[in-house]
């Protein structure tokens, strides 16, 4: 068994991981479609911040979540939301609410669960939201990493793509935080509706290209040569292997591998490089999706865990691939995962039921 080894920051700390991101209410119809729901389960979540959340409520870290919402009562719902899932609420920027949403909005999506060749269907109203107003002197990041102490900080390409202001945000706060000796994780997570008035694809990718230079550990690989067919790793290898030799500061590259079959029945799995080591995770084929959403985001907080506990390569990558597929068998965006059902599926890779 080989060891991953990346150097972390040091000494006592306030949050082991804090993220940085948009929080947005989910109104999920359950069975049903969008369009004939006559009610809605609520739920709150992000890319970002569902990081935050499975860190801490699956395995136990002291996180926190910067991120803007208005000061009226769907912020404070959605503050309320946040604060029931265990992660800090101190650091929300509250923006002033004037009354009708004219200047700054919360933001929402509607989540309709897909099923067999029906595929599952997101409509977001996001637009002009706090957050997405958010400047870099907005928060005090000398304090969060020089005073209080992160060891890890995460964001990621939906902030990123939420405004012309937010990538100065990502850059500026990396900076800092590196400054002060916390890792820093990005997870490209590129959404279409986010730059389908900004540019696109290309655009993103400018952006990104600007912003990798100042991160240790990134989620996702977007410059794949060929569709992968199956779970083999040659084709994610290859793109990890570029995205390595053009930002020579990345310490850290892991990867979900999807083959989406149906909307309930996806092939899964995942792969870890590290210092020029690549570690190959457990596969499934077949895994039966309840709720694909956040998959990816209970991955990275899964490779995140094992990295923070100094944990062989091996073992990282199967906690991350573990606490994916898991928190896709439970409903809404937050995984809803017990420690100890990872780890028996790290160790037993079925589900069997436990006595």
């Amino acid at each position: 068994m080989t060891d991953m080894r990346l150097k972390l920051k040091e000494g006592p700390t306030k949050y082991d991981l804090v993220s940085l991101g948009e929080v947005m209410l989910r109104f999920d119809p359950g069975d049903t479609r969008i369009r004939h729901a006559r009610q809605f389960q609520v739920w709150e979540g992000g890319g970002e911040y569902n990081v935050a959340r499975g860190l801490h409520s699956c395995f136990g870290k002291s996180t926190g979540i910067v991120t803007s919402l208005v000061d009226n009562e769907i912020g404070k719902l959605i503050k309320g939301l946040i604060k029931s899932g265990g992660t800090d609420t101190s650091l929300i920027n509250w923006f002033p609410d004037d009354g009708i949403g004219k200047t700054a909005r919360n933001g929402v999506y509607y989540l309709e669960k897909g099923f067999g060749i029906r595929s599952a269907l997101g409509t977001s109203d996001r637009g002009h939201t706090a957050i997405s107003k958010m400047t870099p002197q907005d928060i005090d990041w000398e304090d969060l990493f020089g005073n209080q102490g992160v060891r890890w900080f995460h964001t990621g390409g939906i902030f990123a793509g939420l405004s012309d202001s937010t990538p100065d945000v990502v850059v500026h706060a990396a900076e800092i935080a590196r400054k002060h000796g916390t890792t820093v994780s990005y997870d490209l997570n590129y959404r279409p509706s986010l730059w389908k008035e900004r540019g696109g694809k290309a655009e993103s990718d400018k952006v990104n290209s600007k912003i990798l230079r100042h991160i240790d550990v990134l989620f996702g690989v977007s410059n794949l040569d060929t569709d992968p067919t199956d779970l083999e790793h040659s084709v994610f290898e290859r793109a990890i292997e570029k995205l390595a030799k053009e930002y020579p500061n990345l310490k850290a590259i892991a990867s979900t591998m999807r083959i989406v079959k149906t909307a309930n029945v996806n092939d899964w799995s995942g792969v870890l490089w590290s210092n020029g080591e690549f570690y190959r995770g457990m596969k499934f084929n077949n895994l039966e999706i309840y709720d694909r959403v956040g998959g990816g985001d209970a991955f990275a907080a899964g490779i995140i865990h094992g990295i923070l506990q100094d944990c062989p390569g091996e073992d990282t990558i199967n906690t991350g691939i573990a606490h994916g597929a898991l928190t896709m068998g439970t409903p809404g965006d937050n995984s809803l995962v017990e420690q100890n059902e990872v780890y028996q599926l790290v160790q037993n890779q079925d589900a069997s039921v436990l006595r």
